[in-house]
């Protein structure tokens, strides 16, 4: 993979973090090592690392690269999001 600042890049990281109106919001990174207790993906070439504060939030969710002529980037199907805020910046799980 590239390189970021010197340092090979060996995937992408998952997680959550508190924020916004409806608690939690995903974020997406780019990882130079697996950091301890997490989860380590390998599917059709790609390689995810799941934060492991995150995997009972996101648990059977899918995630998918969507691009339209408005926007680009990463959308979830979280199938235990119980609600999502309006501006869709942030959800909350059963």
């Amino acid at each position: 993979m590239k390189k970021s600042e010197d340092k090979e890049i060996l995937g992408l990281r998952v997680g959550v973090k508190s924020t916004g109106c409806s608690g939690l919001s995903y974020f997406v990174e780019y990882a130079t090592e697996q950091k301890k207790f997490e989860d380590k993906i390998e599917e059709s070439g790609v390689t995810l690392f799941i934060d492991p504060t995150a995997v009972m939030f996101i648990l059977g969710s899918e995630m998918d690269y969507k691009e339209d002529k408005m926007s680009s980037g990463f959308v979830f199907n979280n199938p235990n999001e119980v609600s999502r805020c309006g501006c869709g910046e942030s959800f909350s799980v059963k």
